[in-house]
């Protein structure tokens, strides 16, 4: 990395020679350049003096400083800016070390690495270092760079030592008007919320990334290849949200369930209903479409009730017939018997008086 400042850091009577590095890289950000819509041609900006109107070369331009609420413009030159009473302007002198929880993010500005210049200042780098990480504090102090004078945070981290710019307390504006007024939580609901709270586990920053720059990347190369964008897929119907307890209890259950995202069609607005409002929306809803199938259940009863009793009474009125057709079939089996009887009788009188004369001619 390129060092862009080289100072000291005053510790007591310590002195420890830094080179600082930028610590973050924004160039990855999405960033999009002006281009004229009619021919798609950049558009240049120029520096155009508003006197004569003519275009300024970058070394005739300077700086110069406006009084708050005046018209006049003084200039300045970086000669006499450099030959400012500015103690700090080569040195960070530490002020104070604090508990880091006192410093709040607010201030928190661009940060930097600073390591040792020099072999020099390796030992004294290194003792500020383990101070810092053994005593569980952050050093304050201030710092001129780049023409400006600002406050800075030391602390330690992965083996070096960080500085984060602070913006001065009056550059912090209040929260005055945008906080709520006073609002009732219930005891359960903030359960609910700091059960929601450790249900979401930790934050794995692998899985951390610009989702819109790679979306914008995709936009890019499609149409570099000629093809038509896809369009991204419709968000499905959000369902509104009873109260606010409802939807900590169904996060709650979510993220035990390892769920990060909502289920397409189950999404739920940010929006709440008041808790106050609960039982009015309640009442104001209509009764539930099962109390309607109640009478379809007590019908589908009395069919089946009537049908079984049909059922008996077809089953009693087959029985006496059956019986019947038993009867007659027995009384006929009797009468045949009778026939039989009766036929057999008179054969054999018939044979026994055929007899009776065959014995009478054979006497005569």
């Amino acid at each position: 990395m390129r060092s862009i400042w080289n100072g000291s850091i005053s510790f007591g009577l310590v002195t420890i020679p830094v080179k600082t590095y930028s610590a973050t890289d924004r160039t990855s950000s999405v960033s999009f350049v002006r281009i004229h819509e009619k021919d798609g041609a950049q558009i240049q900006y120029r520096k155009i003096c508003e006197l004569d109107g003519e275009e300024v070369p970058n070394e005739e331009v300077g700086k110069g400083y406006q009084p708050p609420g005046d018209d006049i413009i003084v200039p300045v030159s970086d000669d006499e800016l450099s030959r400012l009473p500015m103690p700090t302007s080569k040195t960070l002198t530490i002020l104070s070390f604090v508990d880091p929880g006192e410093i709040d993010p607010l201030q928190l500005d661009k940060a930097y690495y600073l390591g040792p210049n020099g072999a020099a200042a390796t030992k004294p780098y290194a003792l500020l270092r383990e101070a810092l990480e053994h005593h569980g504090k952050v050093a304050i102090g201030k710092v001129a760079m780049r023409g400006r004078e600002s406050l800075a945070m030391l602390r330690a981290y992965e083996g070096a030592i960080v500085m984060h710019a602070l913006l001065w307390p009056d550059q912090i504006r209040p929260a005055a008007g945008v906080a709520p007024e006073a609002v009732q939580i219930r005891e359960n609901e903030l359960s609910l919320a700091e059960t929601l709270m450790d249900s979401l586990g930790e934050l794995d920053p692998a899985e951390l990334h610009d989702e819109y720059r790679e979306a914008v990347e995709e936009l890019v190369a499609a149409k570099l290849e000629g093809e038509e964008p896809v369009a991204p897929a419709a968000p499905g119907p959000s369902a509104r949200v009873i109260d606010l307890t409802a939807a900590l209890e169904k996060s709650v259950r979510a993220a035990r369930e390892g769920r990060t995202d909502v289920a397409e069609g189950e999404a739920e607005s940010a929006s709440v209903t008041p808790i106050r409002g609960r039982r009015t929306a309640e009442k104001a809803a209509p009764k539930k479409a099962p109390a309607k199938k109640a009478p379809e259940k007590k019908a589908a009863a009395k069919k089946s009730t009537t049908a079984k009793s049909t059922a008996t009474k077809s089953t009693a009125k087959s029985a006496p017939e059956k019986s019947t057709a038993k009867k007659s079939t027995t009384a006929k089996r009797a009468a045949a018997k009778s026939t039989a009887g009766k036929s057999a009788a008179k054969k054999s009188a018939a044979q026994k008086s055929t007899a009776k004369r065959g014995a009478a001619r054979k006497s005569g």
